[in-house]
């Protein structure tokens, strides 16, 4: 019982002895991340040559510091435009306009005119000649419940 009781004061007087940092599952934490996160330009890194980096896919060095938004600066955030909005959006309008009318050009220029009239059959279509609506009707079959 003793052993376990030295134990515990030995446990206590480590614990007092000790400076109260936060300490994390790697250790405590290191004095220049209590400071502000740095303020770095906010250029993409698609801007970047390709050549001359610890890693050329991500255009970054080893060790190197990343954006505090580098989900949207780094190689796999949006595109950068090299267009302006406007004249993409004119160059859109231009192209859909010209696919529209060469489709109406196939469909009603290049189709040629009919030879003849349709046949056109008088009362209503010939619907009593020919047996009338009700008679062509589609048969449904019944089945007795009593059998």
């Amino acid at each position: 019982m003793s052993a376990f009781r030295s134990a515990g004061v030995r446990a206590i007087r480590i614990a007092r002895t000790r400076p109260l940092t936060r300490t994390y599952a790697a250790g405590p934490v290191p004095p220049e991340w209590d400071e502000p996160y740095p303020k770095l330009p906010d250029v993409n890194k698609q801007h970047r040559s390709p050549y001359g980096w610890w890693d050329p896919q991500l255009r970054r060095n080893l060790g190197e510091l990343p954006h505090e938004r580098e989900e949207m600066y780094s190689m796999w955030g949006p595109d950068v435009p090299h267009v302006e909005p406007k004249t993409a959006l004119r160059h859109f309008i231009i192209a859909t306009g010209l696919f529209v009318t060469f489709g109406f050009a196939c469909s009603y220029l290049l189709t040629p005119v009919r030879d003849a009239i349709p046949r056109e059959y008088p009362f209503d279509g010939l619907v009593r000649e020919m047996g009338g609506l009700g008679d062509n009707a589609q048969r449904t079959e019944r089945v007795d419940d009593d059998e």
